[in-house]
């Protein structure tokens, strides 16, 4: 599916496209508030500034993808593929990342208030200046990302009650 072709469907009320091919993509700066991208490939994609609040995206392949200053306030992200995804500044408020992974991923000055970090994957993310206020971080490793200067307060961390897992999920794209 092209980007117009998806923006097209978008604005007609059409909100279901999961599973759609939608590989380096150029989204930037769209409205797509409340979108269902479930298991959607979005890797390489620029979302740039993109409204994705209250979207889902849960399953869906983000790997490489720009999602810098975008809005993600309420958006389900669970078993998300975010490996060296850049998130600058992106607000993240109050999303559900249960089981995604954040592999190198860029969420400097992110705003993950409220977040949901339950077993999530941060080996080398950069947490640089990110707003962790509130989050629930459950068996979650902040040891492995760069926190440095990133306010945690009244965050819930709890301890690893079990090693995380080596392998990852296998996710799917159709890009080869």
């Amino acid at each position: 599916m092209k980007e117009r072709e998806l923006f097209t469907h978008y604005l007609k009320n059409q909100r279901n496209f999961q599973e759609e091919n939608l590989h380096q993509a150029n989204l930037e700066g769209l409205n797509l508030q409340r979108i269902d991208l479930t298991r959607a490939d979005l890797s390489g994609a620029n979302l740039k500034e993109t409204d994705l609040s209250g979207a889902c995206l849960a399953q869906a392949n983000l790997t490489d993808a720009d999602l810098s200053y975008s809005h993600l306030v309420g958006a389900n992200l669970t078993e998300i593929n975010l490996i060296g995804a850049d998130l600058t500044g992106a607000d993240l408020a109050g999303v559900n990342l249960t089981h995604a992974d954040l592999r190198c991923a860029n969420l400097q000055n992110a705003n993950l208030t409220r977040a949901n970090l339950k077993e999530v994957n941060l080996d080398g993310a950069d947490l640089r200046g990110a707003n962790l206020c509130h989050a629930v971080i459950v068996n979650t490793d902040l040891s492995v990302a760069d926190t440095t200067d990133a306010h945690l307060k009244g965050s819930q961390q709890c301890e690893l009650e079990q090693p995380l897992s080596t392998h990852s999920a296998n996710w799917v794209s159709w890009s080869g």
